[in-house]
């Protein structure tokens, strides 16, 4: 069987044959090419454990079958009544964490093939429509069926969508957000990240949702005030601002392409009230949460994702993603090495690092973290998908310090914690950079001689220094 570039991504002709599973550096592949076909398309499961890889291979497969997505003979009619189907399920499921984790990683399947797997038009549509009526379905678990009963509410009432193009650049032709913001991120998806094109998109569909079907090329200052009022009900000034931020990049990008002739979306921003409600642990809490650690078993995988929270101030991604061979001693510095490698996402290239790992900082027993490691799965130090491990790590903060369940104190809070306290201990700003990911490396290595030993010894100085700890 032989793979041909993918450059060339014709919808499929025929249903798919049997997968095939491939090991490339130890990493497990998907393979699945049409009936009859030589052409391939290869997708990463993402692992190098056999029985995870599976069962990732198992979900796609499943995503693929759920939303005929392997027959490309289905049309419009019959994939929409699917979708309303599917919908009108989910509504009618009982909704706890553990189903809206099977969501998220049923979803974040989709948006994969989405990506990367050739369709039909109507396959795409029903494919866009599955991603949105998942989104909605794991929105019910915080804020409700709204989001669901209107998707429900717009299949039922909806008519077949025809394949044509958006005639953006013809005069009086409507163009509305959601058309404007679709051609603004088919541009900008191949510069960025998965994770921050998941944000992109997301920030994008509320937009839609709260411009609806106003036509930009007539819209006003008084429309986007308007809007900015809406999306200020129920969310932080703060908030709000970043998806207004957005909406200033979409209009300004239609004017730049010449969709658009004007923008009204500057200084839109909101000033009075807009600070960041996220706040930093006081040393006593970060203390207290590292004393509670101690008390679990070394066994306990809390333990050790809350620790290394506390000690090396990573994003609790970085940390959920951490492998078994991330965990690497450099010149006799043990040191927990933040890669975007196996494929492993991060916020963006910054985030890239190496940090070391204090022992005894805040009671940190680098000993027995060794152990764990040691014991780990070759797939990864902790198991839990996003939405669960986020749950449980910030549940079990908010219950050791006796705080109410809101975003202003949660597990990022201890990255701005040992942000905090490298500033006050006069670390170099170089070195707390590099210890947060808030620069590149080269950064740090320009400092100190190019050297990545150097600067690895050069932060383990400074952290041991801000924590009180001798070597």
């Amino acid at each position: 069987m032989s793979e041909k570039s993918l450059s060339v991504r014709k919808p499929l002709e025929t249903p798919l044959a049997k997968p095939w599973h491939y090991r490339r550096d130890g990493v497990y592949y998907l393979r699945i090419r049409p009936v009859g076909s030589k052409e391939t398309l290869t997708i990463s499961l993402r692992s190098k454990d056999k029985a995870i890889a599976m069962s990732r291979s198992k979900d796609l497969q499943d995503c693929l079958k759920r939303f005929h997505l392997d027959n490309p003979s289905a049309r419009w009619a019959e994939l929409k009544a699917k979708m309303l189907d599917f919908a009108e399920d989910l509504l009618a499921t009982p909704m706890d964490w553990i189903v809206r984790d099977k969501l998220e990683d049923a979803r974040r399947d989709l948006e994969r093939i989405d990506r990367t797997v050739p369709m039909t038009f109507d396959q795409s549509s029903a494919c866009s429509l599955g991603i949105r009526i998942l989104r909605a379905a794991e929105a019910r678990y915080t804020i409700g069926t709204g989001p669901l009963r209107a998707i429900i509410e717009e299949l039922s009432a909806a008519t077949p969508p025809k394949p044509v193009e958006v005639p953006v650049s013809a005069p009086g032709e409507p163009l509305t957000f959601r058309e404007l913001s679709c051609l603004y991120m088919a541009e900008l998806a191949p510069n960025v990240k998965e994770s921050s094109m998941r944000d992109v998109k997301a920030t994008c569909e509320t937009l839609s949702s709260v411009l609806g079907e106003l036509d930009l090329r007539g819209h006003t200052r008084e429309d986007l005030i308007g809007a900015r009022t809406e999306l200020l009900q129920g969310r932080k000034a703060s908030t709000v601002n970043k998806i207004l931020i957005r909406l200033s990049s979409v209009l300004e990008w239609g004017v730049q392409n010449g969709k658009l002739t004007v923008a009204y979306a500057k200084r839109l921003k909101i000033t009075k009230g807009a600070d960041s409600a996220r706040e930093a642990f006081s040393q006593d809490q970060v203390k207290e949460i590292m004393a509670y650690c101690g008390t679990l078993g070394e066994s306990e995988w809390e333990r050790w994702a809350i620790s290394l929270g506390c000690i090396t101030g990573a994003r609790i991604a970085e940390i959920r993603q951490l492998l078994k061979s991330d965990v690497v001693n450099v010149s006799g510095a043990w040191t927990i090495s933040i890669t975007d490698e196996d494929g492993k996402e991060l916020k963006n290239k910054q985030s890239v690092r190496s940090v070391p790992l204090i022992d005894g900082a805040y009671g940190f027993d680098l000993a027995a973290f060794l152990r764990f490691k040691e014991a780990a799965n070759e797939s990864g130090l902790f198991t839990l998908g996003a939405g669960r491990f986020s749950e449980v790590v910030n549940t079990t903060i908010r219950s050791v310090l006796k705080l109410e369940a809101d975003r202003t104190l949660s597990f990022h809070s201890l990255r701005h914690s040992l942000a905090s306290l490298l500033k006050a201990e006069g670390v170099p700003l170089g070195i707390a950079q590099a210890v947060l990911g808030h620069s590149s490396n080269s950064i740090t290595f320009d400092l100190y001689g190019g050297s990545q030993q150097v600067a690895i010894h050069k932060m383990e100085e400074a952290l041991r220094e801000a924590f009180s700890v001798t070597k």
